[in-house]
C-alpha cells in the first residue's frame, strides 16, 4: 500500500494560479509579496496539508537551527530552571534544542559532544561536569567555528576564547560564610563537591576569604568533599560526630546537601540553628519547606539560561567579527531560620 502523495509548492501554485517561486516566497513571508497573496498561500497550504521541508531548507543554508545543550545532571532543580530559560529564549528565536547530560562524567561529556557534533548543531551551551579537568574534547567543535557558551560551571580554554554566563561564586561563598560568622559561628564546616569544578573551588575561596577577614584560622579538616546529594547528608553528619569539637556552622555548596544535613542533624538530636547553623546554595523550592527553613544563596537559574541562549544566538546571527564576553549575574543572600542563632538580624 502506497502512502499519500506529498503536497508540494507546485501543487499550491497550480491551485492558486501562481508561480512556484511566488508560493515559495509567500510561505517565507517575503516583503515583495502582497499580504493578501501571502494569506491565500498560507490558507491553501494548510488546507492541502503542505509540510515545509525544514531539513532541506536548512541544508541549503548550511544551518540546522539546532542548539546543543550539555548539563551535568537533568535531575538538578537548578539545572532544570536553567533549561527552562534556555528553551524559552531559543523557541522565541526559532531554534530547536538537543539536550544531554554528562552525569558528572568527563567521559560521558566527551561522548555527548561527539553526538552533538555529528548532529550538526549550530552552537553549544555547556555546563561542565565535576571531573572535567581540561577542554581538549571541545577542540573539534571550536576548530569548526561552532560557537560555544559556557554557563554556571566554566573553564578557560587555552586556545579559544569563549563567552561565559556565571555568578561571582567567590563573593557568594564569602557572603554565605560571613553571615554565619555574624551569627557568632567560629568553627564553620564547608561541604563541597569535587573542587575541580569552578563553582565549588570558587565558593571555597570565598569561604577562606571570609575566615581570613574575620581573623578565624582556616582548618582544612573542616572542609568535607562529597557528592552533594541526599545520601551525602548522613555521611557528612557522621564525619562531624567524630570530631572532638562539633562545628557551630555549616556552609553546604548546594541546597540538596544542606537539607539532607539538617534532616540528619535532627535525627541525631542536634538542634538547628541553636547548636549548628546551616546555610545552603541555589534557593530551590525545598529550601522554603524544610523545617527550619533554609538560609541560602539565590542563584538566578532561569535568567542564566535566557542570557546564555541569547549570547549564543547573538554569536550565530551577528554579521562580521564575533564578540565574546563574560556575563556576571547578581546573587542574593536569603536569610531564613536555619542560620539564625541571633534573634535580631
Amino acid at each position: 500500500m502506497t502512502g499519500k502523495k506529498e503536497v508540494t509548492i507546485y501543487d499550491i501554485a497550480k491551485k492558486l494560479s501562481l508561480s512556484a517561486s511566488t508560493v515559495s516566497r509567500g510561505l517565507n513571508g517575503h516583503p515583495d509579496i502582497r499580504k493578501e497573496t501571502i494569506r491565500r498561500i498560507n490558507l491553501a497550504a494548510k488546507t492541502m496539508g503542505y509540510q515545509q521541508n525544514t531539513f532541506a531548507r536548512n541544508l541549503r543554508k548550511n544551518r540546522s537551527n539546532t542548539i546543543g545543550v550539555i548539563l551535568p545532571r537533568l535531575d538538578s532543580n537548578f539545572q532544570s530552571s536553567v533549561v527552562a530559560g534556555i528553551e524559552s529564549l531559543a523557541n522565541q528565536k526559532g531554534y530547536n534544542l538537543i539536550i544531554s547530560q554528562s552525569r558528572e562524567s568527563m567521559k560521558k561529556e566527551m561522548e555527548n559532544i561527539i553526538t552533538l557534533y555529528n548532529s550538526r548543531i549550530d552552537g553549544l551551551l555547556i555546563s561542565l561536569s565535576c571531573d572535567t579537568c581540561n577542554l581538549d574534547h571541545l577542540n573539534t567543535i571550536l576548530k569548526k567555528g561552532i560557537p560555544v557558551v559556557f554557563f554556571d560551571r566554566v573553564k578557560d580554554h587555552p586556545t579559544f576564547t569563549c563567552s561565559k554566563v556565571i555568578i561571582d561564586n567567590v563573593k557568594a561563598g564569602f557572603d554565605a560564610t560571613e553571615h554565619l560568622i555574624e551569627q557568632g559561628c567560629k568553627r564553620i564546616v564547608y561541604v563541597s563537591d569535587n573542587r575541580l569544578s569552578s563553582v565549588y573551588s570558587e565558593r571555597h575561596n570565598g569561604y577562606m576569604n571570609a575566615l581570613e577577614q574575620y581573623g578565624i584560622p582556616y582548618d582544612p579538616k573542616l572542609v568535607i568533599e562529597d557528592k552533594l546529594n541526599e545520601e551525602s547528608g548522613k555521611r557528612t553528619v557522621s564525619q562531624l560526630l567524630k570530631m572532638t569539637n562539633l562545628p557551630d556552622g555549616i556552609f553546604a555548596a548546594n541546597d540538596t546537601s544542606a537539607v539532607a544535613i539538617i534532616c540528619q542533624l535532627k535525627t541525631e538530636g542536634i538542634r538547628v540553628p541553636d547548636e549548628i547553623a546551616v546555610i545552603g546554595f541555589n534557593n530551590v523550592h525545598i529550601s522554603r519547606v524544610i523545617d527550619p527553613s533554609l538560609t541560602t544563596i539565590h542563584y538566578p537559574g532561569v535568567e542564566m539560561g535566557e542570557i546564555a541562549a541569547s549570547t549564543l544566538i547573538e554569536l550565530l546571527t551577528r554579521e562580521g567579527s564575533k564578540i565574546t564576553k563574560t556575563v556576571v549575574l547578581d546573587h542574593k543572600l536569603i536569610v531564613r531560620k536555619s542560620s539564625l542563632k541571633k534573634v535580631s538580624v
